[in-house]
């Protein structure tokens, strides 16, 4: 598959994974331009549109605004409102679409997996093992979510999958312990990058930090520098809660950027612009979907066009 056919095909998996948002939004939008001019109330009631697809208040307020501008008492065409919004998205997630850089000089470069049960961490691992490992790099996982024996079986599946080797344990085992390990014998077999789980228990808020500092820790006394990277993965579908799980897993683990999942599952999509507005973390990667090029890179216009309904 050639570039632009496989970018195309990523056009086309990004819009159709994001269509409940962007008819959600789109819908609102043709209605309420259609059948009037721009006056005081339809922008508020865009405003208020934006704030339920999850926006945030301040970024539909900003948005709003600028459709506003130099249009009051005039009739505007929804693409026309689509397309402002856009330019307006675009303008706040272009700062955060960083690319997840592997530093080479880190043997192995080590990332460190979080984010509460549910939100998709384990399949992430699995789609960036196959992804480092098409690139040519030598991958292993790491089942640090001892919690859950399922995670530590699911992780398993995606090394044979991916031919990663996995470092595991039973389920209970300490998880710091099981990172100290990893990372030995990922430096001991020259492995490239080095990627573990971890668990996910955000009720038991004091022990699952704790454990995460612990991981850190440890993984110090083996590798000063690592972790290397720190990524959150965040599950779309659970909207606002989203921004309270970056401040409590960034005041713990450091998180050093962003993936957001089941972005297809959801009409809420505009949470990952509220989020990029607010703590301006970058966002490596985005998924629409289970298969495994269904995580790509973030690309800010993209995403902006998809989620205002417009072609690519």
């Amino acid at each position: 598959m050639n570039d632009s056919t496989q970018k195309k095909s990523w056009w086309q998996r990004l819009k159709g994974g994001l269509s409940r948002t962007s008819s959600s939004i789109g819908t609102a939008i043709t209605d309420l331009v259609s059948k009037r001019r721009l006056d005081a109330a339809a922008i508020e009631e865009l405003e208020e549109v934006l704030i339920r697809a999850d926006l945030g208040v301040a970024v539909a307020a900003k948005v709003a605004a600028a459709v506003g501008e130099g249009r009051y008492d005039k009739s505007v065409t929804a693409d026309e409102v689509k397309t402002i919004f856009a330019a307006e998205m675009e303008k706040i997630l272009a700062p955060v679409a960083q690319p997840l850089v592997i530093d080479g000089s880190a043997k192995p470069f080590v990332i460190l997996v979080i984010g509460v049960n549910g939100s998709g961490k384990t399949t992430t691992i699995g789609k960036l093992a196959a992804k480092f490992s098409a690139e040519g790099r030598r991958v292993m996982l790491a089942a640090g979510d001892t919690f859950r024996a399922a995670a530590i079986e699911q992780l398993k599946i995606w090394g044979t999958r991916t031919q990663a080797p996995v470092i595991a344990s039973t389920a209970g085992a300490d998880a710091a312990s099981l990172a100290f390990e990893a990372l030995t014998a990922a430096k001991a077999q020259a492995i490239d990058v080095l990627i573990i789980d971890t668990a996910g228990r955000l009720q038991n808020k004091a022990g699952l930090m704790g454990e995460l500092e612990k991981i850190v820790r440890v993984m110090k006394k083996v590798d000063a520098s690592a972790p290397h990277a720190v990524l959150l993965v965040l599950d779309a579908t659970v909207g606002q809660n989203a921004l309270s799980q970056v401040e409590e897993f960034s005041r713990v683990a450091g998180v050093t950027g962003l993936v957001m999942t089941k972005l297809d599952g959801t009409a809420r999509g505009g949470i990952l612009v509220a989020i990029a507005a607010k703590h301006r973390l970058p966002v490596h990667f985005i998924g629409v979907g289970e298969g495994v090029d269904d995580l790509s890179p973030f690309a800010a216009g993209d995403f902006a066009r998809a989620v205002a309904g417009l072609d690519g």
